[in-house]
């Protein structure tokens, strides 16, 4: 585990050259068909860009599945309105399934690779609240992931703004 971990850090080392473009938080989470409860925590790299990377953190402690599992998940933003943004998600993890032998599903170990696939809508502010539904591919359930995001060097007052996206032109009726 500790050479998994270092392996981890090691991939995370490039990508914190500019605090402009992270974002961390947390989140509460269930699984409905092992109606297992948890929380994670995450990392999110270029968050107001077309693609993020989100290293995640997950420990499912609530419930009869106890587990943590340690991966990535790459978002890539479908729409983005004035309030919120939808984005589609793929999340690759390593899973360490804590009471596997006490499960009665046949084939049950102990560590497992997971591929998950989803969706999830997060609004443009600076504090971002986010929901996501996912689905595990291998073992074919789903659960939600509700939670907040805080972005790093973000503008307050409307929320982030990204400047590249302003158009320059704009013309106010009231004073021109």
């Amino acid at each position: 585990m500790k050479k998994l971990s270092l392996i981890f850090l090691l991939f995370l080392l490039p990508f914190f050259g500019n605090t402009q473009n992270i974002g961390v938080g947390a989140s509460a989470l269930y699984n409905f068909q092992t109606e297992s409860g948890g929380f994670g925590a995450r990392v999110n790299f270029f968050p107001n860009k077309t693609i993020s990377y989100v290293p995640q953190f997950t420990y499912y402690l609530f419930g009869p599945v106890s587990e943590y599992m340690i991966g990535l998940s790459i978002e890539f933003k479908v729409k983005r309105g004035n309030t919120f943004t939808y984005y589609l998600m793929a999340h690759g993890a390593y899973d360490q399934w804590l009471n596997a032998a006490a499960s009665g599903m046949e084939g049950a170990q102990t560590t497992n690779w997971n591929l998950e696939g989803g969706v999830g809508i997060t609004t443009n502010r600076c504090l971002r609240p986010f929901l996501e539904y996912r689905y595990n591919i291998k073992f074919m359930e789903t659960h939600l992931r509700l939670g907040i995001l805080y972005i790093f060097g973000c503008k307050s007052g409307n929320g982030y703004r990204d400047e590249k996206r302003v158009r320059k032109t704009m013309v106010c009726p009231a004073y021109n």
